[in-house]
């Protein structure tokens, strides 16, 4: 039985990564087809809202505590060559929530790299391992002085390793992002590995917003160059995320009228100026990254732009106990 009283209210599921024995490769946090049936199953069909249910009952305050819905993020092409397939089968309607520098052949680098190391390394430990050399720091003062954040974002985030957890902590807070472009385009060049020549089968083409829209799939925003942190911009620059995400999808689905009213936040980074200004953009439903209540909050579902989310992982750990 998936309802529990740590779950038992309203909330999305959220997906990212799926694998076929194709040209998406089996990798870190990647789920099959058959996974995501069997996960359907265990949370149960008649819980799932379509995406466009769900938000009208959450508008009219009619949302019960047993009613989910399912999202993406981060606009992959494997929810669409393997997630959808199932969506289309079980009649799902979902929300999708796209980034849109992919459109300008400028994504962020994060899936490239995610895909460089899952398919050049023979595991991602390995792929720290070589990271870490490319480093001239004390990491184990580091990871000694963070013990206590590293054991916090665990509990917060379980579906992370602690080793990715570390990874992460010094990716964002110990080196610049330029400085880890740099170690990791180093690392591509040494394994010949050309980031462009992959674009096509890591994410959504605008053809492929298009006919989710089509076929009754929501769209939302994930910002534009979705930053890791995006509390750490300022005001002005999450702005400029959001504006230029926000009109970039309205463009490709030919809207005359502002159909754009969701979003989730990327890597669930966000402050008071993102929820200000996804207010001004008359975005009436966002999807934080966790089940937990954090920051200010005072409630789980803090707010309409702070609604709870499970991670598929949680859910597929459940099921093989």
């Amino acid at each position: 039985m998936y309802f529990t009283e740590s779950n038992n209210f309203y909330h999305g599921i959220m997906f990212h990564h799926f694998h076929n024995d194709n040209i998406h490769k089996k990798g870190q946090g990647s789920i099959s087809a058959n996974d995501f049936y069997k996960i359907i199953n265990f949370i149960g069909r008649k819980n799932i809202l379509d995406a466009d249910v769900f938000f009208d009952k959450y508008k009219n305050n009619k949302l019960k505590e047993n009613e989910v819905c399912i999202t993406f993020d981060d606009a992959l092409k494997c929810q669409i060559d393997i997630a959808l397939p199932v969506l289309e089968d079980l009649k799902i309607k979902s929300f999708f929530f796209v980034y849109t520098s992919i459109f300008e052949e400028k994504p962020d680098f994060l899936e490239v790299f995610r895909y460089f190391r899952n398919n050049y390394f023979k595991n991602v430990d390995d792929f720290y391992l070589e990271f870490y050399k490319s480093l001239d720091k004390d990491l184990n003062s580091f990871f000694k002085q963070n013990k206590k954040r590293i054991l916090n974002t665990k509990s917060k985030f379980p579906f992370y390793s602690i080793e990715d957890i570390k990874f992460r902590l010094v990716r964002d807070h110990l080196i610049s992002k330029k400085h880890y472009d740099n170690i990791i385009s180093a690392m591509m060049s040494e394994k010949n590995f050309i980031p462009e020549d992959f674009f096509s089968i890591l994410f959504f083409s605008e053809n492929d917003v298009k006919n989710l829209n089509s076929l009754g799939h929501t769209i939302g925003l994930h910002s534009h160059n979705h930053p890791t942190l995006l509390e750490k911009l300022n005001y002005n620059e999450q702005k400029n995320e959001y504006e230029k995400c926000f009109l970039h999808l309205s463009k490709i689905l030919s809207s005359k009228k502002n159909i754009i009213k969701s979003m989730s936040h990327p890597c669930g980074s966000y402050n008071g100026n993102t929820l200000q200004i996804l207010n001004d953009l008359n975005i009436e439903l966002g999807f934080k990254q966790i089940m937990s209540i954090d920051k200010s909050m005072k409630k789980i579902n803090n707010s309409n732009l702070e609604i709870a989310r499970e991670d598929h992982s949680n859910i597929l750990r459940r099921i093989k106990k």
